[in-house]
């Protein structure tokens, strides 16, 4: 696949883990166990392959309406897969970043999700993005409120993106949902207006390298315009 093919910035809803989990007769927690070994292969493989950005919705804003005993789960889940999984990170060159309203995540949480932020921030290869405690309405009205705050009187697009989570993050190029559902449910809306769109019935702890790279492989097939046309 030649480099120039690729995305930039690719997203993934990583959708099925209950559903996978049921399949099987086992407990929800283990899919979500289960898909936590597949985020670990495709980032590994994202960052060889050379996409620069790789954004995981890994909790909604909306996932708090779970159960509390599956919530505490992928809480716990998260920190000891973040901090576990630092040498990993740094042997492949990736950073680490966390986008969401993340003081409303326990504390233990946000402290693990500084020190593997700070731990990474010279890697400069690929970023991986978490989302967390994410919506993408609810960035969009966190950066217009901070913006009203600093004393902005016009909110133009260039200082909304200056207010985002993370303002650096590109627009999204590539975005990948697994489990065969059909909507972008509320992730990175701002920066998915012209995000190529990739669906897939698989679930997400069967997602493998190899479905991960067809679908870059069909993004490098298709015509982006962007609203203009192609006088080729």
């Amino acid at each position: 696949m030649e480099v120039e093919s690729l995305p930039c910035h690719v997203g993934i809803i990583m959708d099925g883990n209950g559903r996978w989990a049921k399949r099987r007769g086992l407990p929800r927690i283990e899919g979500h166990r289960v898909g936590a070994e597949t985020t670990e292969k495709i980032v590994v493989a994202a960052s060889k392959l050379g996409i620069k950005y790789l954004s995981l919705f890994a909790f909604s804003t909306e996932n708090w309406k779970r159960p509390k005993e599956e919530v505490n789960f992928l809480f716990n889940l998260m920190y000891q897969y973040v901090l576990g999984k630092l040498e990993l990170f740094l042997e492949n060159n990736v950073r680490f970043r966390v986008m969401g309203r993340l003081r409303e995540l326990p504390s233990y949480l946000q402290e693990g999700f500084k020190e593997i932020e700070l731990k990474t921030s010279h890697c400069s290869g690929m970023t991986a993005v978490f989302a967390v405690n994410y919506g993408g309405r609810q960035e969009i009205i966190d950066a217009v409120n901070r913006a009203i705050k600093d004393g902005h009187l016009e909110i133009t697009e260039e200082v909304l993106r200056s207010y985002l989570y993370i303002p650096e993050l590109p627009d999204l190029d590539l975005l990948i949902r697994t489990s065969g559902e059909l909507r972008i449910s509320n992730f990175l809306i701002w920066q998915s207006a012209y995000t190529e769109l990739w669906f897939t019935n698989t679930l997400w702890p069967d997602f493998t390298v190899e479905e991960f790279k067809k679908a870059l492989l069909d993004y490098s097939k298709r015509e982006r315009r962007f609203g203009g046309i192609n006088e080729k």
